[in-house]
């Protein structure tokens, strides 16, 4: 007689990412047997009795119904399935990318203490540092994004965290995380290393294959994927998981569970979309790379983006978000450019399915650690999966008129 085994949970230590983005999160007793976990919506959990209160305040930490901004089962559900595709002890949830940013920053950070913070890094990112941080006393270096293992120069005694965002989100340098995190940890094991991972998201960067601490994401772009929700996600290790969750919980941090819903629903097809998204960004960056009018691209998988050779080693693919740089240009220019878009809109978020653009003059405004030398106007795109061919006569379309507005 034959027996059959069943297996009430899958072993996702040994699955492929592309197999665990389908299952991670799908426990039985966040589904209750459904595919995708049921909507739960509360913010008072109620007890029968003072034993079974004192239990369920006692397990808090364990994924137990306690209080409403603790979470519900679809927040367990959307925790659970992030670790599991990322790594990491635990992870906590921010209603943006931006509060990701500084909830993970204000849980480690102290006045007194020293922040490393990249030169390339999102404009928001930097007022944190220049307009709050500063008030509390919390002093902000910030380093050249190709600086590698010569970061170790810049450590003080009082340096407590070091934040990468690789690569940088508008001019796209890919940083080399493994010297930096050597660094830190040959001068203090203590450091703390953050990374702002959403451009590659947990598909295409492995954040604790490199021994980095904290992975944020803007779960708002590639996560969701749809331009629908605002989300934001720090997975960290065991040494700081505790310290991140309940500082993270202090500062009131908590989403919807709505929200978390479309999160969870647009993690399914996270691979398959970004397999289309860098497919039509590599066209459209090769054919832009073959302009006399482009001085050069920078999208990681070219050898003309800054920190090429770090991306070939440690990352595992690309997405649809690059910039290039025009040989000339001024703002009449630039103008023309994006006031006729046809499928590129203006935009300030990426990661969805539509294509986007947006023009910077005056890069050098945002750095203050390194120059920038480009003379030309930088634009930024993300591909979408529109086709490719309509993409590329838009594009074509407005570099005319960049060019005849000179």
């Amino acid at each position: 007689m034959l027996k059959c085994i069943v297996k009430n949970k899958l072993d996702l230590t040994t699955m492929k990412k592309s197999t665990k983005i389908v299952s991670a999160g799908r426990d039985k007793k966040w589904t209750q047997g459904l595919v995708n976990p049921p909507v739960s919506r509360g913010s008072t959990v109620v007890f029968n009795s003072v034993k079974e209160m004192k239990q369920a305040t006692a397990k808090r930490h364990d994924k137990t119904l306690f209080y409403g901004r603790r979470g519900t089962q679809t927040h367990f559900a959307f925790q659970e399935a992030m670790v599991e595709i990322e790594g990491g002890a635990g992870c906590a949830l921010y209603p943006c990318g931006t509060a990701a940013i500084s909830g993970a920053l204000l849980s480690f950070l102290k006045h007194g203490d020293h922040l490393l913070m990249v030169d390339a890094a999102y404009e928001p990112t930097r007022d944190l540092c220049d307009k709050l941080l500063s008030r509390y006393g919390i002093e902000t270096t910030y380093y050249d994004p190709m600086i590698g293992g010569a970061i170790s120069e810049l450590i003080q005694t009082n340096t407590k965290v070091i934040f990468l965002e690789s690569p940088g989100s508008l001019t796209m340098e890919v940083q080399d995380s493994p010297a930096i995190v050597a660094a830190a940890r040959a001068a203090n094991q203590d450091i703390v290393v953050m990374l702002d991972n959403t451009w590659a998201s947990p598909v295409n960067f492995s954040s604790f294959d490199f021994d980095i601490d904290i992975s944020i994401q803007a779960a708002t772009k590639y996560i969701v994927g749809h331009s629908d929700v605002m989300l934001g996600t720090a997975v960290a290790n065991q040494r700081c998981w505790d310290q991140l969750r309940e500082n993270s919980y202090l500062l009131g941090q908590c989403t919807s569970p709505d929200d978390i819903y479309l999160a969870m629903r647009g993690m399914r097809t996270l691979g398959v979309r970004l397999a289309q998204h860098q497919k039509n960004a590599l066209e459209v960056a090769n054919w832009l790379a073959q302009r006399d009018d482009v001085d050069h691209v920078r999208h990681p998988a070219l050898a003309s983006c800054p920190g090429n050779a770090f991306f070939e080693r440690d990352f595992q693919g690309s997405c649809g978000l690059f910039s290039f740089v025009m040989k000339g240009g001024n703002q009449a220019a630039l103008t023309a450019l994006l006031d006729g878009m046809e499928h590129f809109k203006m935009g300030y978020s990426w990661g969805g399915y539509e294509s986007l653009i947006m023009g910077v003059n005056g890069v050098e405004k945002l750095r203050t650690a390194t120059q920038w030398k480009a003379e030309g106007t930088l634009i930024r795109v993300h591909i979408g999966l529109e086709d490719t061919s309509d993409l590329i006569a838009d594009l074509d379309a407005g570099l005319a008129r960049f060019n005849a507005a000179l």
